[in-house]
């Protein structure tokens, strides 16, 4: 297993234009993914940016879907990769490696084209995508200011960096990743190490609802 699944890529000056829309990234991988820039978009006002992970079986559009009907009039851009295989590399291949490496080629084709504010810079994430998102996030908590997890499972092993803020919501009739096993024993591990930790859990199974969204948006993006 390698290490830490840290990554390199970091927000950089752009003044150049760049297209906005939905876009594929030019990053490989084996499945395609996907970046959305809203129209607004000025390269002379870093936007804040989402990087947004899929859960397991599904694809980049259900990473982008999290927050795509948002996207437009909060001004967020947001970065979509696709796991190499059906789920994350940390529980396909039980060790950090070709996911890590993509998500870190797709934040670098990001800051080299795109104005981004390193202050609102976030890694999001529903189910498989949450726990990745939450430990990806903390191990990157000096690249990462935001963390938000939708239905985690759980945190893979790493070694954190920086403080992150971090949204978890949860389900309590969750029966794919049950609540009792999961965010009520995240939200306590990371409180207890000195994580500022906004949880909600509402009355649901395993999914995302709007409501949810978009306060973690809000959160986000600091009105409240």
């Amino acid at each position: 297993m390698a290490s830490q699944p840290h990554l390199h890529a970091r927000p950089a000056p752009v003044a150049s234009p760049a297209p906005a829309g939905l876009l594929t990234l030019p990053v490989g991988g084996t499945r395609d993914s996907y970046l959305y820039v809203p129209p607004q978009y000025d390269p002379s006002v870093p936007m804040p940016m989402a990087l947004l992970l899929h859960g397991a079986g599904g694809h980049a559009h259900d990473g982008l879907r999290i927050f795509l009907h948002l996207a437009d009039k909060d001004g967020l851009i947001l970065l979509a990769p696709a796991s190499h295989q059906g789920s994350w590399d940390i529980i396909t291949r039980r060790r950090y490696g070709p996911d890590v490496t993509l998500a870190d080629r797709a934040l670098a084709h990001v800051f080299g084209n795109y104005a981004i504010d390193p202050a609102h810079l976030a890694i999001g994430g529903f189910s498989d995508g949450a726990s990745y998102a939450l430990t990806l996030g903390l191990a990157n908590g000096d690249l990462f200011t935001h963390v938000i997890a939708f239905s985690p499972g759980f945190i893979g092993p790493i070694t954190s960096r920086g403080e992150p803020k971090v949204f978890i919501s949860h389900g309590t009739a969750d029966s794919v990743l049950p609540i009792q096993a999961c965010s009520r024993s995240i939200v306590p591990t990371l409180r207890s190490a000195g994580y500022a930790v906004m949880y909600h859990e509402f009355e649901g199974g395993h999914t995302i609802p709007p409501d949810m969204a978009r306060d973690a948006i809000d959160w986000f993006t600091g009105r409240i």
